[in-house]
């Protein structure tokens, strides 16, 4: 049985089980790898809809990777010239994790970003979707140099599970960076790039869409926080303990239910506009 969140046949990438597990709609499962495949590919489109809502398509710069259900060293994303409102299955394409080359699809992919995507699946094979998008927000955030603080129930999702990276040098042109990237964010949910944007990831990717989505509006919180004044954060106890009721991957996967249902219905109001 191919589960939504399995790279492999077999091979389960969940983290935990949570208590509440009825509470939840539960993840997809499919016979085999060519119905996964089929679902995956559409449900990324949803999302790429998603993020078009938002404003977050500027330019070439953004990319969603997500892990082919059965060849799990490559992975599915956008191609550098359609827009995200404009995406369709068949305009995705299949990535070679090694070389970047396309091996399905027609286009390719912004290979700078596809080097730290690349880099992240090879360091985390939990992940099947890692999601890196030029926002406002995120970036204006991103030069402070500083981790984001548990100033609302919403940060708490991030405590003790975000980190930064504060080596910017331009472009990544190599994997060397991409290595660093993934290094410094570890086992975390997501990365803070100082002074160039987000990066989230997670074991599906409806959960990866939710957590880049509040990451973004977290960082939005934070700077008029700090623009009024000076924010209280709550205290690391009771952070950590609502980051476990709120930040597991159960709660982002439901969470993202909404976002990509809205997304697809107003897709489907206006009508196909690829």
């Amino acid at each position: 049985m191919f589960d939504e969140w399995t790279g492999a046949k077999g091979m389960n990438m969940t983290k935990s089980t949570q208590p509440a597990d009825n509470q939840f709609q539960p993840q997809r499962s499919f016979d085999d790898a060519a119905q996964a495949r089929v679902y995956l590919k559409s449900r990324l489109c949803g999302a790429f809809w998603h993020f078009a809502s938002l404003g977050f398509d500027e330019g070439i710069a953004g990319i969603v990777t997500v892990r082919d259900p059965e060849d799990v060293n490559t992975f599915w994303t956008n191609p550098i010239t359609v827009p995200f409102a404009h995406m369709t299955p068949d305009q995705l394409i299949r990535v070679d994790g090694a070389t970047g080359l396309t091996v399905e699809g027609e286009g390719v992919v912004n290979l700078p970003a596809f080097s730290i995507h690349a880099e992240i699946h090879a360091a985390r094979p939990d992940t099947q979707a890692a999601i890196h998008l030029h926002t406002t927000y995120g970036r204006a955030y991103s030069s402070l140099g500083k981790l984001l603080e548990p100033i609302t129930q919403d940060h708490t999702a991030f405590f003790e599970d975000h980190a930064i990276f504060d080596d910017f040098t331009g472009i990544v042109f190599d994997r060397v960076e991409g290595k660093q990237i993934a290094a410094a964010l570890g086992d975390c949910k997501g990365v803070i790039l100082q002074n160039h944007g987000l990066v989230a990831v997670a074991e599906t990717l409806d959960a990866a869409v939710w957590w880049f989505t509040i990451f973004d509006t977290c960082c939005h919180i934070s700077l008029l926080a700090e623009a009024a004044g000076n924010p209280v954060p709550l205290d690391d106890d009771v952070a950590r303990l609502t980051a476990e009721q709120i930040g597991n991957h159960q709660v982002g996967y439901a969470s993202a239910q909404r976002l990509l249902a809205r997304a697809v219905g107003a897709r489907t109001n206006i009508g196909d506009r690829s």
